[in-house]
């Protein structure tokens, strides 16, 4: 059993675990509801038995918020790609999920080529340093003129000539854990799993795709933004049960008999195969999938990301939560070869708006329906959902504190 203990008392971005306050409360559909200062999430390993997640953590205000810390500062977070830190002096600013951590940061190539993940915030009064992509040999505050090299190390320190401490690694520009795979980037605050255990399931089967020569296509990417728990998203798109009663068109693409589910350390792959004459993957023989015809590799890593490859690119999905109930989707695209519009239009990758839209519809029905007084957690479909099981685990996990 998975248990976690959830403190609604932060300092900052720290959970405490102080002395137990009174029961809030909040309001929901069902009217006011009283919040446990514990509330457990048991996710029970045999899925053949287990429940899914209380509703509390949909519905929970500091539930919500102790997410926040425990789960997504603690996990990696997408970037976006790396084209415009290629060069030595460039430096680009990037917002850490904006809408949830809110967190200034700052990718800079040195004059060796070394890139780096820091904080965009000044050490000595917060002033945020860059805002656009530029060029430079060092990053100055425009505040009170203390300097920074590339590498994230403070220079000088206008105005502290009579300070007692000369200047420390304390002061620094912080760095939170950073990474890059095939052309992207990928920061956590403080991380619980390496990035490459996050990734390793979907590099060693996709190591044969040429993702980083993938061409972004901005006339395919756009944002939706719905009323729904960023959490009921991520499990509607865990499982392909729904598929036949939501989705006529997508279904009219893949072989649902053979849909097939591979759960990774933290990640989810749901292997779609295609109907005869429709749009599949010419795989090379080093494929551990070469004879087969696959439609999609839907791959999901913990909590947040969705890379979806078609044999026409990557569709990424970035889920933003912006509330308890408000989530907004980054829909990106990424094309194998922009000249060949009609391989956009084929199979399973070929209508995502739709099938999106539909997704949404569904996810919000649900989220009006939790609300009910006679709904309880229900029960997981061994066959179908063993995807949206291990994402109920992984949750379980990191919001007791443990990986």
């Amino acid at each position: 059993m998975l248990r976690v203990a959830a403190f609604s008392t932060f300092t900052g971005r720290q959970c405490l675990a102080g002395p137990a306050p009174p029961a809030a409360e909040h309001r929901t559909r069902r009217g006011t509801v009283r919040t446990q200062t514990h509330t457990p999430i048991d996710i029970d390993p045999d899925i053949a038995r287990a429940t899914s997640l209380p509703t509390a953590f949909y519905l929970d205000p500091a539930l919500y918020a102790l997410a926040r810390e425990r789960l997504f500062a603690r996990s990696w977070q997408w970037l976006g790609t790396l084209d415009d830190v290629a060069l030595p002096g460039s430096v680009s600013p990037r917002e850490l999920l904006p809408g949830l951590l809110d967190e200034p940061l700052l990718l800079a190539r040195d004059a060796h080529g070394a890139l780096r993940c820091l904080s965009n915030v000044c050490t000595h009064r917060g002033n945020r340093l860059v805002d656009a992509p530029c060029q430079a040999q060092q990053l100055r505050c425009r505040y009170h003129g203390r300097r920074f090299g590339l590498d994230g190390r403070v220079q000088s320190m206008p105005g502290f000539d009579g300070a007692s401490v000369p200047p420390s690694t304390g002061d620094d520009l912080p760095q939170p854990g950073f990474g890059s795979a095939f052309g992207h980037g990928f920061a956590s605050i403080a991380p619980l799993l390496p990035l490459q255990e996050v990734l390793a399931e979907m590099q060693a089967r996709l190591g044969w795709l040429p993702i980083a020569a993938f061409v972004a296509d901005a006339s395919r990417s756009q944002d939706y933004s719905f009323d729904a728990h960023w959490a009921l998203y991520v499990e509607n798109y865990l499982e392909g049960l729904h598929i036949p009663f939501v989705h006529a068109g997508l279904t009219a693409t893949l072989d649902l008999g053979r849909y097939h589910y591979e759960l990774g350390r933290a990640s989810v792959l749901q292997l779609a195969h295609a109907r005869d004459g429709e749009a599949a993957f010419d795989l090379p023989a080093s494929s551990p999938d070469h004879g087969q015809r696959i439609a999609a590799y839907y791959w999901w890593l913990f909590p947040n990301l969705m890379l979806n490859f078609y044999p026409w690119g990557l569709s990424l999905n970035l889920v933003h939560p912006l509330g308890p109930a408000r989530t907004r989707v980054l829909f990106r695209s990424f094309v194998a070869n922009p000249a060949d519009v009609d391989a956009l239009r084929r199979g399973a990758g070929g209508a995502l708006d739709a099938v999106e839209l539909e997704d949404e519809a569904v996810v919000m029905s649900v989220q009006r329906g939790i609300t009910s007084r006679l709904f309880k957690p229900g029960r997981y479909a061994p066959a179908h959902e063993r995807g949206v099981h291990h994402f109920h685990r992984l949750v379980a996990e990191f919001m007791r504190g443990g990986a």
